[in-house]
């Protein structure tokens, strides 16, 4: 993981448990939103939300005034989604969903950092959701360009972004095929799964049900989000 900037251990400590308690009394206190969803109920209203979406039919739920006040005092999203900062790819258009649903981590190329870590476990632990889905999509230039990078020495541009990256296209360079680029975008996916199941953050969640991690895919032209299967 990358290095941020360092505090004092003592005083990040200390901010980060007044924080956590501040935002974990502003959810108990009660305008938290949905209540808590399965895995497998989240997944299938993303899903049904994208097919929506595809089809030209986004209802638009939760964005009027009574879902503002009722999220005044906290949150409970049902799902966090790791993606890109692409600005083609707003998760809560693409799977039709509103205030409070969806607690949105993006880093170009959807990869995730140690602050990205840290807002996914704050997500899960703190506000509840069961599901996390990492999301890349076609035509990905933080891809693309780790693609022409990547060639065994530091990235002169982008070098957090494109090492984040690199693993993945060093899978696809290894595999083979017609479409280095296309096959990076779903190894890169696969990878980032792969590394938050193996958390000690999640993995208890994960054996007990209470937590899925899964990987997908989103269209450009055609708006579908494809989920890949486990093992993919």
């Amino acid at each position: 993981m990358h290095t941020m900037r360092r505090m004092s251990a003592a005083i990040v400590a200390a901010l980060w448990i007044f924080g956590v308690f501040q935002l974990s009394d502003l959810a108990a206190a009660g305008g938290a939103g949905a209540a808590a969803m399965s895995p497998a109920q989240g997944l299938a209203q993303l899903v049904a939300g994208n097919q929506r979406f595809q089809r030209g039919a986004s209802g638009h739920p939760n964005q009027d005034a009574k879902r503002r006040a009722a999220l005044a005092g906290g949150q409970s999203p049902f799902a966090v989604i790791v993606s890109c900062s692409d600005s083609r790819v707003p998760p809560e258009v693409i799977f039709d969903q509103g205030l409070g649903d969806l607690f949105v981590v993006r880093v170009a190329g959807n990869t995730v950092t140690r602050a990205g870590l840290e807002s996914i476990d704050y997500a899960v632990d703190h506000l509840g959701s069961s599901l996390i889905v990492v999301l890349g999509h076609d035509s990905c230039g933080a891809v693309k360009g780790a693609v022409a990078q990547c060639v065994g020495k530091p990235a002169a541009r982008l070098p957090e972004i494109f090492a984040n990256i690199c693993p993945a296209v060093a899978q696809a360079r290894k595999a083979g095929g017609d479409n280095l680029e296309s096959s990076a975008i779903d190894f890169n996916v696969a990878g980032q799964v792969r590394m938050l199941e193996r958390s000690p953050l999640f993995q208890k969640r994960i054996e007990n049900g209470s937590l899925k991690i899964v990987g997908g895919r989103y269209y450009l032209k055609s708006g579908k989000v494809e989920i890949f299967k486990s093992g993919d």
